[in-house]
């Protein structure tokens, strides 16, 4: 499932094409969301934004175009008049401007709103602070690891629960994990003052430079380095992620790949010791 970095970077592709233009039409693939189409036809778009790993499309009469991508949806901009490639996935809004089709294809988690959908939406309502939003700040984050409500869970499931903080998903979670030689048994509440600040400011930065990179949260010197010598992207652009049998790039000890949060996590077992 894409994850912060990705709807971000979406997000700012199809603000940058859609911005200010107006939405000669709109088009529904779901039977369910055709009465909106004449609500949505003529309006302007003012702007897209990301929120966490959902996007909205915000129109200049009140309405929303909510989307999540889920595993399979993905966006794709063509020029007016251009074909799109071909494709077995499900067309499920097209939004047409004097330049540009904006298509999405597959996601079946979609909806038109106004604000007050918005504010009560059931996945939008319990999201916790955006990490890729610039008012997100470190000092936001930290009271948000010393909160009651969270300081006692692991680390493992926490970082990806969208009520704490919005965007993390399974690659984050195990990069940012490693970065800060944390365990993913650990709770906020053993953290000292340092490390729980080192926790925040990594839960900012790599989120940040992944949405930056294109997906590169390894050490950016040491991506390139691993770049030049052969290696490609997937290999080349984590820490830890998908590396188990691997050398660690701190220690040489081989990451291993456990459970954490349901999902399988990656970690290395020297650098990031659990918890007496």
């Amino acid at each position: 499932m894409p994850e912060g970095p990705e709807i971000w970077r979406v997000a700012r592709r199809l603000n940058e094409v859609l911005a200010g233009r107006v939405a000669t039409a709109v088009e529904f693939g779901l039977d369910a969301l055709k009465g909106a189409e004449p609500k949505l036809a003529g309006a302007t778009i003012q702007g897209v934004r990301g929120r966490g790993k959902a996007l909205l499309i915000d129109f200049d009469n009140g309405l929303h175009l909510y989307s999540h991508n889920q595993l399979y949806g993905r966006w794709m901009v063509i020029e007016v008049g251009e074909q799109p490639a071909p494709t077995r996935r499900r067309l499920r809004v097209a939004i047409h401007v004097s330049t540009c089709d904006a298509l999405l294809y597959s996601a079946s988690d979609i909806a038109v709103l106004d604000d007050a959908g918005v504010a009560t939406h059931p996945f939008l309502s319990r999201l916790g602070p955006d990490l890729l939003a610039p008012e997100t700040t470190e000092m936001l984050v930290s009271s948000r690891l010393r909160d009651p409500r969270f300081r006692r869970r692991r680390l493992g499931g926490l970082l990806m629960d969208q009520g704490f903080v919005a965007g993390i998903g399974n690659y984050l979670r195990c990069e940012i994990l490693f970065v800060c030689g944390l365990h993913p048994l650990t709770t906020p509440q053993s953290l000292d003052d340092d490390d729980c600040s080192r926790l925040a400011a990594t839960m900012l930065a790599l989120p940040r430079q992944s949405a930056e990179t294109g997906g590169v949260t390894n050490d950016l010197a040491r991506y390139a380095r691993l770049r030049d010598a052969g290696l490609s992207f997937e290999q080349a652009r984590f820490h830890v992620f998908r590396r188990d049998g691997d050398a660690c790039y701190r220690c040489g000890m081989a990451i291993v790949k456990a459970r954490a949060g349901g999902q399988p996590c990656y970690l290395c077992p020297a650098c990031q010791r659990r918890e007496a």
